[in-house]
């Protein structure tokens, strides 16, 4: 069985899906492995590096012509796919279904690494979450950079430097990596999350949490994402937070509900309430942005406050994220061949399995997930 790894042509993306370090790993299960020639060059991967752990290179056509499995960041376009090749990568199922529609009709078999559920077989699995911990870590210092201040409190021979003020929405994985970010660059942190539950992941971070009189309706989705609430909590949920944006140096927002438009948190009020100087990073660009002054891969400058909205903050980081996503991407691979190491590998689809249910997307020339048949209907 060949694995193939072509390059990335979305625009501005650097990582790649599998590390020269990956290749040995499953050449030791019996998988010959192929690399598109430059695949790895802008995470600072060569080609050298990965003809030493055993792989070969080729040109693109020859490399998705020859692959049984290819191995992805972002799904490419469903040029030169075929029935009976699989497909592993970010598909975006639930915002862009057609594209998923678009692979089913080549016949390829097409798994989402959006999808994978958190439980516990499956941590090591979850690029979303390795994702976002690049995220939350860059968006710290993307903000440290734009500020015209220093994060820590310093005590010097020319007077104290007060600590700045950094507020971050939403205390997921992103947002956690944040706070801790910040923390470590000593900032004063404060964070607030709908879900409750998270207050004691905040504090043990050495941040403050926020608390609003609100209920919220459902607050955790399945898998403990936050779940979408309706227009007028989060109208509540704004005034309330004027104050404490008001106060605030940064504001991280990282706010995401999958499938959906990420919600407004931080309107265009709030902001011109920021002091000059102050910045926002919206790390929910991609998805619209959490700020209304966001736009995605921009710098916007409002009333002296600058607003960031990065689209792909992870491929800010290409080295790290690709080893992190590397180590997923193999591991579920490993667990669609099997555990019983056997000379022959072979791609098992076992819908009984939960792991493998929840990420199918298509088989056989059809569409089998029934959340992206329902949002095509």
């Amino acid at each position: 069985m060949r694995i193939g790894v072509p390059k990335e042509t979305w625009p501005g993306e650097t990582r790649v899906a599998l590390i020269p370090a990956g290749v040995a790993a499953l050449i030791k299960t019996g998988l010959d492995v192929a690399v598109e020639e430059g695949a790895g060059a802008a995470a600072g991967f060569l080609d050298p590096a990965y003809q030493a752990q055993g792989a070969t290179l080729l040109p693109r056509a020859a490399l998705i012509e020859s692959a049984d499995v290819l191995l992805t960041v972002r799904v490419p376009q469903t040029t030169g796919l075929r029935r009976g090749q699989a497909v592993i990568g970010f598909a975006d199922p639930l915002g862009q279904p057609q594209g998923v529609q678009a692979i089913a009709s080549t016949g390829a078999t097409l798994f989402s690494m959006e999808l994978m559920p958190r439980i516990t077989r499956a941590q090591s699995m979850d690029a979303l979450s390795s994702m976002a911990t690049i995220a939350g870590y860059k968006g710290v210092l993307l903000a440290a950079n734009a500020l015209p201040r220093m994060f820590p409190m310093l005590m010097t021979a020319a007077g104290t430097v007060a600590a700045a003020r950094v507020f971050v929405m939403g205390a997921g994985v992103a947002g956690l990596q944040a706070i801790a970010s910040a923390r470590r660059l000593g900032a004063k942190v404060e964070a607030y999350d709908v879900r409750p539950a998270v207050k004691e992941e905040v504090q043990s971070l050495g941040a403050r949490f926020v608390e609003l009189p609100l209920e919220a309706a459902e607050a955790e989705g399945a898998g403990g994402y936050a779940k979408a609430q309706d227009e007028s909590f989060y109208r509540r949920q704004r005034e309330m937070m004027l104050k404490v944006v008001a106060e605030s140096d940064v504001v991280i927002t990282t706010a995401l509900i999958p499938g959906k438009r990420a919600p407004i948190l931080l309107t265009t009020e709030m902001v011109e309430a920021m002091q000059p100087g102050s910045v926002v990073v919206d790390l929910a660009a991609e998805r619209g942005g959490n700020c209304e002054l966001t736009r995605p891969d921009e710098t916007v400058l409002h009333r002296g406050v600058t607003v960031l909205g990065p689209s792909n903050p992870a491929s800010l980081v290409p080295y790290h994220a690709s080893q992190m996503y590397s180590k997923n991407i193999i591991t579920f691979l490993l667990h669609l061949l099997g555990k019983d190491g056997a000379t022959q590998p072979a791609l098992s689809v076992n819908a009984d399995d939960e792991i493998t249910r929840e990420t199918l997307l298509t088989h056989h020339g059809a569409i089998v997930h029934p959340r992206v048949r329902e949002l095509l209907a």
